[in-house]
């Protein structure tokens, strides 16, 4: 239970969120997308070469070309796609500021006596001052989502429906950056830096919406043996601002597939695992369909599809229209393995204890025990 303080805080924080959700619904309600990013043509060099150690902004892949054409103010959202009631109700803004909030999810808070990981808890208070820095239980999560998506049912119907922890601490994850950007990060991580050094200083703040790590580069024959995908993305630290077009897709995707299998009475088999379902795989997936999308780029005169090949083995950050893409050191770095360096690497960011919560690493991986 919150202390009566941290429940005053709670209070006026959802107060201030159901205002601001009643204003997006009033008439002068602004389009979905407000600002798209600057346009600028695809970078042929840096399909094909590693980035600049000097100058990461030249790793830049391409910008969003478009914006997907803007919605008139609707007050009946039961007429527009899922994907599309998701872009009216928290609207993209790239040149906004990232939102200075930290959210973790636990089975308890800090002010529990059980709690476990004070000292990851408190290494990103430690390094990010100033913030809004909040332990999420199960209980809180769900009047969470109730106050930033009853207008949209089937979020609700689809996370209620989730039968594994694992599965709704996922969905959450996406499901709160969507609605209020910020800093996700699992709550066995050690900030080890403050995020305003994960993006380039040659960067411009205004052209970046989301952040996102290498998790895993197997290159090696046999990696369908262990991992999901070639390259695959983390998402136990994801950095973003509201509204982003990744998390709006992938909130789509895992939403239509939960009502689905609901339906179906059908959940987690060998074909369609946790880590597909809900995990990095879809993550992955969403992000790479995200790079090659022509809604945002400039498709007919890119140097080709981008896949795991612009990634692999990266040491330095590559910016992809208005994705920072961190290499694997950044929040994996001390796993020895994979082209990864250790904590002291001035690339460090977050380090990762892979213990000690309810998500083992057999759910993270594809490996013989699936």
């Amino acid at each position: 239970m919150l202390p009566f303080r941290r429940a005053i805080i709670f209070a006026a924080f959802f107060i201030t969120a159901f205002i601001l959700i009643r204003r997006a619904h009033s008439p002068e309600a602004p389009n979905p997308i407000r600002k798209p990013p600057p346009k600028h043509p695809i970078d042929d060099s840096a399909l094909h070469h590693a980035p600049s150690t000097s100058n990461p902004a030249k790793a830049d892949i391409g910008q969003p070309d478009k914006p997907i054409p803007a919605q008139h103010a609707i007050e009946d959202l039961s007429k527009m796609s899922l994907y599309d009631k998701l872009a009216y109700q928290y609207p993209y803004d790239v040149e906004s500021k990232f939102p200075a909030y930290v959210w973790q999810t636990w089975k308890s808070t800090p002010a529990d006596q059980d709690f476990k990981f004070r000292d990851e808890e408190g290494s990103w208070s430690y390094h990010h001052p100033g913030f809004v820095h909040e332990v999420i239980t199960d209980q809180v999560a769900v009047h969470v989502l109730r106050l930033f998506y009853a207008p949209i049912p089937e979020i609700l119907e689809a996370y209620n429906a989730l039968p594994e922890p694992v599965l709704k601490a996922d969905f959450f994850r996406y499901l709160i950056l969507l609605a209020r950007g910020g800093i996700y990060s699992d709550i066995d991580t050690y900030a080890l830096k403050s995020a305003s050094e994960w993006i380039p200083d040659t960067v411009p703040q205004k052209s970046v919406g989301l952040v996102i790590g290498i998790e895993a580069d197997p290159d090696r024959p046999d990696w369908k043996d262990w991992y999901s995908r070639r390259i695959q993305f983390c998402q136990w630290t994801i950095q973003s601002k509201p509204g982003h077009p990744v998390l709006r897709d992938i909130v789509s995707r895992i939403t239509a597939e939960t009502l689905k299998r609901k339906k179906e009475g059908t959940f987690i088999t060998k074909e369609k695992s946790i880590v597909e379902f809900t995990g990095p795989a879809i993550w992955t997936d969403t992000i790479f369909d995200y790079f090659n999308d022509p809604r945002y780029f400039d498709m007919k005169h890119s140097a080709g599809e981008i896949t795991y090949r612009n990634f692999t083995g990266m040491e330095k950050p590559k910016k992809v229209g208005d994705v920072i893409v961190l290499p694997i050191t950044s929040f994996s770095p001390g796993v020895q393995q994979m082209g990864a360096k250790d904590y002291d690497d001035p690339m460090a960011f977050v380090k990762h204890d892979f213990e000690g919560t309810w998500k083992p690493e057999s759910e993270r991986h594809i490996g013989e025990a699936q």
